[in-house]
């Protein structure tokens, strides 16, 4: 039988606040840690964490995320990134060359339907400021891109790339991870790598699921 990772819900007592601390997920009330999500428990030597199993993206700085371009400014580009909250790509965070923007119409940098690979560089107050001034950082040509539950981005990547290197090993694909949520896809199979990414969205609970993907892509 396969295993399963255990799984609390909103409410339920995870430890003695006297034996751990609050972390991520969780907060203290009459003496006990309280999960606040629908998730899977992490226990390390001095705090109780829960990783939800579903929910929003909420951004950070630094975290590298796939946007889809949605308009067009006098200063810059509007950017869906999966988020409760639209985020901006202004002119000098995206070109490196002088820009007089009184002649230069910035679409030919980048236009609606455009999709980028950027980074985070400031959050405030729900205004959230993306920057391409990172190796990294690109605009995505010609990929197909999928969603998946922003909690279940590490699982996809896997500890040191493990589990998104096997997808693109056995796939022949090219694949960029968002901490959004939002995956992009280039390459010979991406229909099979698809088949992946969302097994691991769906089953991301599951002990021995690196073994599953294997041979889901080996057959």
């Amino acid at each position: 039988m396969t295993e399963v990772r255990k799984i609390v819900l909103p409410g339920e007592v995870l430890g003695d606040s006297k034996e751990k601390k609050s972390g991520y997920g969780t907060f203290e009330e009459e003496g006990g840690v309280i999960s606040k999500f629908i998730g899977i428990p992490k226990e390390t030597h001095d705090y109780i964490s829960v990783i939800p199993l579903s929910g929003v993206y909420t951004p950070k700085r630094q975290d590298k995320v796939i946007g889809f371009i949605t308009g067009v400014e006098r200063v810059g580009w509007v950017v869906d990134i999966n988020s409760p909250w639209l985020a901006f790509l202004p002119v000098s965070e995206a070109v490196d060359e002088f820009i007089d923007l009184k002649k230069t119409d910035i679409t030919r940098f980048y236009d609606v339907k455009d999709v980028i690979y950027a980074q985070v560089d400031n959050v405030k107050r729900g205004d959230i400021k993306l920057t391409m001034n990172t190796p990294v950082a690109r605009k995505l040509r010609d990929g197909i891109t999928v969603k998946i539950a922003p909690s279940k981005v590490p699982r996809l990547i896997g500890k040191e790339g493990s589990m998104i290197n096997i997808i693109k090993d056995k796939t022949n694909t090219v694949i960029r991870v968002g901490q959004n949520g939002v995956v992009w896809l280039s390459g010979e199979g991406v229909k099979k790598a698809i088949k992946a990414i969302k097994m691991v969205d769906e089953k991301s609970h599951i002990i021995g699921l690196t073994n599953e993907i294997t041979k889901l892509l080996s057959d």
